[in-house]
Formats: C-alpha cells, sequence, structure tokens
C-alpha cells in the first residue's frame, strides 16, 4: 500500500511541475537517435545525433529550428529544419511538427536531397526547473523517396532558459 502510495504522489507531482514553458523562454534540445523503425530497403542500424533549439512565442506554444545527422551504412544523412513544439498545460506532453531538408551521401559519393515533414508526440520530465529529459516518438515522411520516410524512438535533454 505505501508503495502505492509513493507511485501516486510522484505521479501527481510529475504532472503539476511548473514547467518553464512561458512566452519568452529559450529552450535548447539536444537528443540522441537510432532506433528507427522503417518500412524499406534502407533498415540498417544507425545512430543519429540531433539539436532543436527555439523560443517560445506565446505560452505553451514553441518556434523550433533543428538540424541532425544519422550515421549507417551504405548512407549519411544529413537534416536542417523548422518547425513548432505545442506544450499541454503544465504536465509536460508535447506534440510537434515542421518541415526539413535533407542530404543522403551515399556510400560511392553519390548524393540525393529530399524535402520532407515530420511530427513527434514527448514527454518533458523536470528533473530540475530549468532541464529535462525528453523521450518521444516521430514520424518522417519524405517527399520524393518514401524509402527514406521513417518512425523512431529518440530521448533528449531540454534547457530551458
Amino acid at each position: 500500500m505505501k508503495k502505492l502510495a509513493l507511485a501516486f504522489c510522484l505521479l501527481a507531482v510529475s504532472f503539476t511541475a511548473q514547467a518553464q514553458f512561458e512566452k519568452g523562454t529559450m529552450i535548447l534540445n539536444p537528443s540522441v537517435t537510432g532506433l528507427d523503425f522503417s518500412y524499406s530497403k534502407n533498415d540498417d542500424a544507425k545512430f543519429g545525433l540531433g539539436a532543436q533549439v527555439g523560443t517560445f512565442l506565446a505560452d505553451g506554444f514553441a518556434l523550433m529550428v533543428n538540424a541532425g545527422a544519422d550515421w549507417s551504412q551504405p548512407k549519411d544523412t544529413y537534416t536542417l529544419g523548422t518547425g513548432v513544439r505545442c506544450y499541454f498545460n503544465t504536465t509536460g506532453i508535447y506534440i510537434g511538427g515542421g518541415l526539413d531538408w535533407e542530404r543522403i551521401r551515399l556510400k560511392g559519393g553519390e548524393h540525393n536531397n529530399d524535402w520532407g515533414v515530420g511530427i513527434e508526440a514527448g514527454y518533458a520530465y523536470f528533473l530540475s526547473r530549468t532541464v529535462t529529459i525528453e523521450p518521444a516518438v516521430y514520424y518522417k515522411w519524405r517527399f520524393d523517396d518514401s524509402d527514406n520516410s521513417r518512425f523512431g524512438i529518440k530521448v533528449g535533454f531540454g534547457f530551458y532558459f
């Protein structure tokens, strides 16, 4: 019974945390990716890094700029983009979406460029007033080559200034 009460209290505290989602707050969000589930022939193991930087234009609504890189065989992918993120109340749950440009470097020196849209949903778990751990799921859809579309999981940190 004590464990159940403790779990309930921790859950209540996490949902009432005073998050830093107010207008004018800046966010820096580095992340590690690599657990992708693609529906294509391009589903080799990969490792990726990404970063998002943004500012809250209104309470709970942030404009973001992102950059990232995924390294795998036989291709490396570099991404630049922009998007928005919307936080629900002060719970830390968010959804986001955006447009990005991808440069794909294939083994042998061939390069391809592609545009796409992405959506994500995640949770900002506050470790302190300004630092979060942010697990998220995402889907990236490519316009030109659907073999490069992917669904995945990422984990990052959020720093709120």
